[in-house]
């Protein structure tokens, strides 16, 4: 059970994938919400529980018939992934049916230590991936984690292929939004490397969801000739498919660094009020390119929701456009990818 948010439902893939590489013959069943399957896409035999909050498992009674849709799937054990009100709920009720639980430890006593103003304890904390690992390990299911996530190769999709043709030259993303303003790059930074971006590379998209990001992507859209805006035209799996193409990305501590993980796509990620040490950086990304501003205030919130301390957000304002450009462009140029390391996406 994974709940939300899009990121943490991502980086539950991985942790799925090895179970299943471990466990060939094995029934896994993923409770999440619709729109999240896509993430799972290259896992063979997995059923799904979808998840409905507004309609079908709305309210207390809707946890119970969430609970019975669990059972109905068949399972026999439980690995609560989120440990949030709702699915101590629905764990409770499958307990009753005489199913197995496990619930992940989030580590909230440590992060709490990370993030607090005076005296925090910065170090480096298990990664969520492996928190994962190890609450469905406590069910008797024994798995290693590879070493990175594998490279797919996949086409351009249509809504985008009419303006970009086949991939030809260098591609990169970026993502500069996220759902806190601690993790945001301000506009106007973001603005000048879009620029920088362009000058160098043949194409940059931009990635997004709201309609004011929307909007400002647009609008960089028609002053630059390279840029192309995505955000509206395609759904999640074409997303995936586009984001394959891509030489390197650019994400905030955000949803899309954790996509672009899944697709074995090197990230450059610029994190502000959080910190990589909290344990959700990109599976399998290169620490070295986690672009952060050295500040005794931070890291001062886990998700990047507390009001800055100043009113100026300063970790963010503090990180240059070039120097995330310059780190683009030493990631996109070390890239190789030997041929018998790519495969097709199915």
């Amino acid at each position: 059970m994974r709940l939300s948010a899009m990121g943490d439902v991502a980086m539950t893939v991985p942790v799925v994938a090895a179970l299943r590489r471990a466990y060939p013959s094995l029934r896994i069943s993923v409770l999440t919400r619709t729109g999240f399957r896509p993430f799972f896409r290259g896992i063979p035999d997995l059923t799904f529980v979808d998840f409905d909050p507004t309609g079908r498992h709305k309210g207390f009674f809707g946890l119970v018939r969430l609970a019975c849709d669990i059972g109905t799937c068949g399972a026999d054990t439980v690995a609560d992934l989120h440990d949030v009100l709702r699915t101590k709920v629905v764990r409770t009720l499958v307990r009753l049916r005489g199913m197995r639980v496990a619930v992940i430890d989030k580590g909230r006593k440590e992060k709490k230590a990370m993030t607090r103003r005076a005296g925090k304890r910065l170090v480096p904390l298990a990664p969520t991936t492996e928190r994962y690992r190890h609450t469905i390990r406590r069910l008797g299911f024994d798995f290693d984690m590879p070493r990175e996530p594998e490279r797919a190769v996949c086409p351009v999709p249509d809504p985008i292929a009419g303006t970009t043709g086949p991939k030809k030259g260098r591609w990169v993303g970026i993502a500069p939004f996220a759902k806190h303003r601690g993790k945001i790059y301000p506009i106007p930074l973001t603005d000048e490397l879009i620029g920088l971006l362009n000058e160098t590379y043949d194409r940059v998209f931009l990635f997004g969801g709201g309609e004011h990001e929307k909007s400002f992507a647009e609008g960089m859209e028609r002053r630059h000739r390279g840029v192309v805006s995505v955000i509206g035209r395609m759904n999640m799996s074409q997303e995936m498919d586009l984001i394959a193409n891509l030489d390197a990305m650019v994400t905030m501590d955000s949803a899309t660094m954790h996509i672009a993980s899944l697709l074995g796509v090197p990230v450059v990620s610029v994190w502000g009020a959080t910190h990589p040490f909290a344990g959700f950086y990109g599976y399998g990304q290169d620490p070295a390119n986690a672009v952060q501003a050295d500040m005794p205030c931070r890291p001062c919130s886990v998700f990047g929701d507390r009001p800055c301390i100043f009113g100026d957000y300063r970790c963010m304002h503090a990180i240059a456009p070039q120097q995330i450009a310059e780190r683009v462009e030493r990631v996109v140029s070390a890239r190789t990818i030997p041929p018998e390391s790519i495969r097709n996406h199915p």
